[in-house]
């Protein structure tokens, strides 16, 4: 019987809740505005950051495992142009360098040079790419130090290095389109009109962040310094630990052997930065926590100020409905009746405005599949929960205040009410 009772009372409550805010449509749309745009704001970020998690954490495995890298800039730069000035100051790091930190280091597995150049077309025969083709040069260590794979084919040999040998390993973008139904081993194609020979192709990588990491060539890094490299060139240099547990003695042998080979003093600081894949998973998770942080922040200013616009609309109509109450309580209706009642109504707005709050939300964080291929949209579940748990705590905190100012008032001179 009791169940029943308070099943009748809620529904009862519920439809009168639902007319009231029908009946006062307008006022309570723009009261919805703000919870719209508070629940919106920290559901969209959320959403576009948890689509992008997957895509992040593969794309920004640029080094392979247990790798340290070191070049002379940041590989993420966050900054203004007079930090970032500050890093391209310094001294290139040469081959000559590279091929010294390789000599003194004894707890590496190996240690590896490369780099990289955009812009370049490859053709063969009457096929040509866009001009936007990148070349890697790198050495026999190379595959294993950028996390590449080779698919077909064989991969450099020492020779290759030493002797500056004219040889191309081709990612699939580029051997899609020049070798689209032909064996391209021992096929010779041009690099901004130098001959190369094919002697492997590499496994597809997919994207990151909207853009092909498959459109490149990588040949011998001593090959690429004779036709592509400038006095401007300053390489990268990956140096592999044997395991996780031997990362750290490794990297701090790395930057001391690397002190010593850029002629260092003992007061002066490093000249160059050492980085890995956690290091650049923490540093995109520190800028993407400012994101989140900027949004918690919109979204608690929009919900307060919402909460506020609650109050205020329920005691207008506390106000509006004097003679109703009056009218309920003398037929029966209780004093928690009432305030239940418009304590509902409050919630019921607030959880209106977090539904649609919380549906064009991932609706505009998923918008980011649109740009990024291989990204399958998310629903972050327990930030819905979260957004429309908030919303029905800023009903009851806002809706408190009014629910019980109209609970509280006088049967008799609520009916004498005009």
């Amino acid at each position: 019987m009791y169940f029943r009772t308070t099943i009748k009372t809620l529904n009862d409550a519920f439809f009168m809740a639902f007319e009231a805010i029908r009946d006062n449509l307008l006022r309570s749309i723009l009261t919805l505005l703000g919870i719209v745009i508070g629940v919106f704001a920290i559901i969209a970020v959320m959403t576009a950051i948890r689509t992008l998690e997957s895509s992040i954490n593969s794309g920004l495995n640029v080094f392979g495992s247990d790798v340290i890298f070191i070049q002379k800039a940041p590989v993420l730069q966050i900054g203004d142009h007079n930090s970032r000035r500050k890093y391209w100051s310094r001294p290139n790091i040469s081959y000559d360098m590279a091929l010294e930190l390789r000599d003194r280091m004894i707890g590496a597995e190996f240690v590896s040079a490369q780099d990289g150049d955009g812009g370049k077309t490859i053709r063969y025969k009457k096929e040509a790419t866009n001009p936007n083709v990148g070349v890697q040069g790198v050495d026999e260590f190379g595959l294993e130090a950028l996390n590449h794979s080779l698919d077909y084919g064989r991969n450099f040999i020492p020779e290759d290095i030493e002797y500056s040998r004219r040889v191309v390993l081709l990612a699939t973008d580029v051997l899609e389109k020049l070798f689209p139904f032909q064996d391209p081993i021992d096929q010779t194609v041009t690099i901004n009109g130098i001959g190369f020979d094919v002697i492997g192709t590499l496994q597809r990588k997919g994207e990151m962040f909207g853009q092909s990491q498959d459109n490149f060539v990588i040949i011998p890094i001593s090959s690429y310094l004779q036709y592509f490299g400038s006095r401007w060139t300053s390489l990268g240099i990956s140096i592999k630990a044997p395991d996780g547990e031997s990362f750290d003695l490794v990297k701090e042998e790395a930057i001391d052997q690397m002190r010593i080979v850029r002629g260092l003093g003992p007061q002066e600081e490093n000249d160059f930065e050492v980085t890995s894949n956690d290091a650049l998973i923490e540093t995109f998770g520190a800028f993407t926590a400012g994101i989140k942080l900027f949004a918690g922040a919109v979204s608690v200013i929009a919900l307060v100020v919402a909460g506020i616009g609650i109050m205020n609309i329920m005691l207008v109509s506390v106000s509006e409905r004097i003679k109703e109450i009056g009218v309920r309580k003398a037929i029966g209706a209780t004093r928690n009746n009432i305030l239940f009642q418009f304590l509902l109504e409050a919630v019921f707005l607030s959880l209106i405005g977090g539904v649609i709050g919380v549906l064009l939300g991932i609706g505009a964080g998923n918008m980011v599949t649109l740009v990024m291929k291989n990204v399958a949209p998310v629903i972050p579940m327990d930030w819905v929960f979260i957004g429309l748990g908030v919303c029905s705590f800023i009903g009851v905190v806002f809706g408190i205040y009014p629910a019980y100012k109209a609970a509280g008032l006088d049967p008799i001179e609520s009916l004498r009410h005009e």
